[in-house]
């Protein structure tokens, strides 16, 4: 396990983003490339690396907010459902534990692990998408 990347300096608010969950345990916030709009990223507080060091005393807790927002996702944007995702070592852009949840929608054109990313609109959009998700997590 090493230093400090992006998402530690997200956590400590050193670097701005959207965020949609702040506690104790972990930020979850809009991925900046989204395969989707609405794609959130959500990582532990504490810098871990990869899945297998996250401490048991932390699997509950921090599965718990992936379930959560895997609903928020799928009803603040009136997805049909979402896609849940870990990338361990290969594909992980940052190396710092995240999940992805990605909403989904029937014939979205998603297929197997390529993932095409799209951007959005502009910042204020960007806001809206996170506001939609931080209001039906409350």
């Amino acid at each position: 396990m090493g230093g400090r990347d992006v998402f530690c300096s997200i956590a400590s608010g050193e670097i701005s983003a959207h965020i949609v969950l702040d506690d104790d345990v972990a930020i979850a916030f809009l991925d900046h490339r989204p395969v989707f709009k609405g794609h959130v990223l959500l990582a532990p507080k504490q810098h871990l690396e990869v899945l297998g060091d996250l401490p048991r005393e932390l699997i509950e807790p921090y599965f718990l907010r992936a379930q959560l927002l895997s609903v928020a996702v799928k009803e603040s944007l009136g997805a049909d459902g979402s896609f849940v995702a870990i990338n361990n070592t290969v594909s992980q852009s940052v190396p710092h534990l995240h999940v992805h949840i990605v909403p989904r929608r029937r014939k979205d054109g998603l297929r197997g692990f390529f993932w095409p990313r799209t951007k959005y609109a502009s910042e204020s959009e960007m806001a809206e998408y996170a506001e939609k998700i931080r209001a039906t997590l409350s």
